[in-house]
């Protein structure tokens, strides 16, 4: 199959970009170079993606065939969710992407940001039976709040969107089995420290089960307990790690913001 998307049509922008958009560009271009700085990256694959604000059924995503540390805020491409390009691009999108993508933000109206990646310890762990256990405080975090979707292909129909959508239900997370992780926020900030924190427990999973056949958990009672604390009544995350994230990325290469 060809992985590069079919371009239904292209669209001229109506005027000039907003502010907001630029802001929404710039974030988003932090967020692909912090990934890669993280070695979560995968060559040209895998997507993160975010609606553009004002602009119903319209987000930003990576160009086909760029890394992640050549992502920069004007080499996004706008695209909507029927598929048509709006604006001029140089570069096309991920088939795939696009697919799955599309479907998160037409099923969601909270999802300003969709990452879907391909690290090694959330696909090692999405392949275990049991998933994701209450083994860290980081996997407490999504006690009760993980979805999981079983793997289909690599060929992402409408059909499976519909199927993957109602895996993910009203959760923020999720692990797709033999795949890898998918998390969304209600912004940039949100969707990138979920998918940290999520990383990091697969992580601590596949190390505390490094040969032995199970692990301590907490009791029940804790777990619950724990995982309502770190839901926090469902505050958005990310308001102050992601400033201290920018600071940390503006001292390693600015050019995300070109």
């Amino acid at each position: 199959m060809s992985f590069t998307h079919t371009l239904e049509r292209r669209i001229d922008e109506s005027g000039p970009r907003s502010a907001a958009e630029t802001a929404t560009r710039v974030d988003l271009a932090a967020a692909y170079r912090l990934v890669a700085l993280n070695g979560w990256d995968d060559v040209v694959y895998t997507h993160i993606s975010a609606s553009v604000p004002g602009e119903p059924g319209r987000f930003l995503i990576n160009p086909f065939g760029l890394a992640f540390d050549e992502v920069t805020a004007s080499n996004l491409v706008k695209i909507d969710i029927d598929g048509n390009v709006i604006g001029e691009s140089a570069h096309p999108v991920n088939a795939t992407g696009f697919a799955l993508h599309a479907a998160v933000h037409a099923a969601r109206a909270d999802a300003a940001c969709v990452m879907h990646l391909h690290v090694r310890e959330a696909i090692a762990v999405s392949a275990q039976p049991h998933g994701l256990l209450p083994a860290s405080q980081h996997a407490m975090r999504f006690h009760g709040h993980l979805a999981y979707h079983d793997y289909e292909g690599l060929a992402f129909s409408r059909a499976e969107g519909e199927r993957l959508v109602a895996s993910l239900g009203a959760h923020r997370a999720m692990l797709l089995r033999n795949h890898g992780p998918l998390t969304l926020g209600r912004t940039i900030a949100e969707a990138y420290v979920l998918m940290d924190m999520l990383v990091k427990a697969c992580d601590i999973q596949l190390r505390a089960l490094a040969g032995v056949s199970k692990v301590i958990v907490p009791t029940p009672d804790v777990v619950a307990r724990t995982a309502a604390q770190l839901h926090d009544g469902d505050a958005i995350e990310g308001a102050l790690e992601w400033p201290a994230l920018l600071r940390k990325l503006e001292r390693s290469d600015p050019s995300y913001r070109d």
